[in-house]
């Protein structure tokens, strides 16, 4: 009787963790993603870039935004059925504007 709440809370609190491991993870991805792609210059669509102001002559600078996604793993059978279950993060890198 008691069996059931508490292999449910356990789930939950598993799920919690796995969430906050996998966000932590993407995050790592994204911020390495936006670092090779500002070394090596190969940037894909989903890049957005703003440009950032310099007091240096003749230097211009822009900041490299990447974009993850992926959809979360779900312990609890009833919470896959949810709509919006990803994660999103975002990877910065500082690039030399070269147009």
């Amino acid at each position: 009787m008691v069996l059931i709440p508490l292999v449910l809370l356990f789930l939950m609190g598993a799920q919690l963790a796995l969430a906050a491991h996998s966000r932590n993870i993407e995050s790592n991805y994204a911020q390495n993603d936006a670092s090779v792609r500002g070394i090596s210059g190969k940037f894909i669509s989903g890049d957005r870039f703003l440009h950032l102001e310099s007091s240096g002559d003749g230097e211009s600078l822009d900041l490299l935004i990447t974009e993850r996604k992926k959809s979360l793993l779900s312990l609890i059978p009833t919470f896959s059925l949810l709509k919006g279950r990803f994660i999103s993060v975002h990877g910065m890198a500082i690039v030399e504007n070269r147009r």
